[in-house]
């Protein structure tokens, strides 16, 4: 099955609305299933303070307040509307990631289809029950939860009668190293919680997705950036379209070389007229016995199965049996 590809923009539009509608119809033509946004205000996530509790230490946003970082990232609300009318003019699903009541109730009005809780949202309990009751998809994010909070998560979900749940295994590092994906734990989701399972990536490249891929996962999270000379505070870990375009062919190869867990396909039945089969290696009378001289077990298959060879001999013949005719059932008496 070919996981669904969603082509995070965050803040890839860089604050510009034209940027913001042009990277929608990009991930359109690259192949992405499905666009995302985030829908938040910075007041809505953080205090506007320099203090230290609220300056970020390490990594790419090192030295930034919350509050200036949210300022630079932010999807403003006005812009909403006309992103998921563009959206469905050219032809692609875009939904978000509410971080607040009134996010959610504007992507209400617009008819989101789906809703994807962020990593630093899962300990929110009760928005996640709000966007859970709408009854549509929900997506949760791993990242920095524990086994109990991705747990609490789930039953709040569940509580309200949605099972509609894809978990996805995310590291919230930024860029991601790929010593730090830990993939296997995919594996260890699907046992454990016994949903659907996805990738939300922050790695640079994409060979985490290929590998999610041969995983099972049913969502590949990936931020997508038109190109990035245009920089950004999420440039560093987004793909720009021509690698985007390369990861969707990767993850559609991969699912087509998986196959499905049947051995017994319609590609093995298809060449099965090359295997060996029972024939009539020399004339046989009408009445002579079926010894090793005049039976062969040679290509193509289109006599008895070889299994039967042993069984045939010191048989007769039902009637006269030409060189190289594929010996049937019926071609001798029992």
């Amino acid at each position: 099955m070919n996981p669904l590809i969603v082509a995070e923009l965050s803040a890839n539009h860089n604050q510009s609305l034209e940027l913001a509608l042009k990277s929608i119809k990009s991930a359109k033509e690259v192949g992405a299933d499905c666009v995302k946004i985030q829908t938040y205000t910075p007041s809505c996530l953080t205090l506007n303070s320099d203090k230290e509790e609220f300056l970020i230490k390490d990594g790419l946003w090192s030295g930034e307040s919350l509050y200036s970082l949210y300022c630079k990232a932010y999807t403003p609300f006005e812009w909403h509307k006309k992103l998921f009318e563009y959206a469905k003019e050219v032809g692609i699903m875009l939904f978000s990631t509410p971080f607040s009541d009134e996010g959610l109730e504007l992507l209400e009005s617009l008819s989101c289809s789906m809703y994807k809780v962020a990593s630093f949202e899962l300990t929110y309990l009760d928005l996640i029950e709000k966007i859970a009751s709408t009854h549509k998809p929900i997506i949760l994010s791993s990242g920095m939860a524990t086994d109990e909070e991705i747990g609490e998560a789930i039953e709040i979900c569940r509580s309200v009668g949605n099972d509609d749940i894809t978990l996805l295994k995310c590291t919230s590092s930024y860029p991601t190293p790929l010593q730090d994906a830990n993939l296997s734990v995919i594996k260890t989701f699907k046992r454990k919680w016994g949903i659907k399972v996805g990738l939300s990536d922050h790695t640079q490249g994409f060979l985490a997705p290929v590998i999610a891929t041969s995983l099972g996962v049913s969502m590949i999270e990936k931020h997508f950036i038109l190109d990035k000379s245009l920089g950004g505070v999420d440039s560093a870990f987004s793909l720009d379209k021509k690698e985007f375009a390369e990861m969707v062919t990767a993850i559609r190869e991969t699912t087509l070389a998986l196959g499905d867990e049947d051995y017994q396909n319609k590609n093995n039945d298809k060449k099965r007229e090359f295997a060996r089969s029972i024939f009539v290696s020399k004339d046989i009378k009408k009445g002579e016995i079926l010894t090793r001289e005049n039976l062969a077990i040679k290509r193509p298959n289109l006599g008895l199965h070889p299994k039967y060879f042993k069984t045939l001999l010191g048989k007769k013949a039902s009637r006269d049996l030409s060189f190289a005719t594929p010996l049937r059932e019926g071609d001798f008496l029992e």
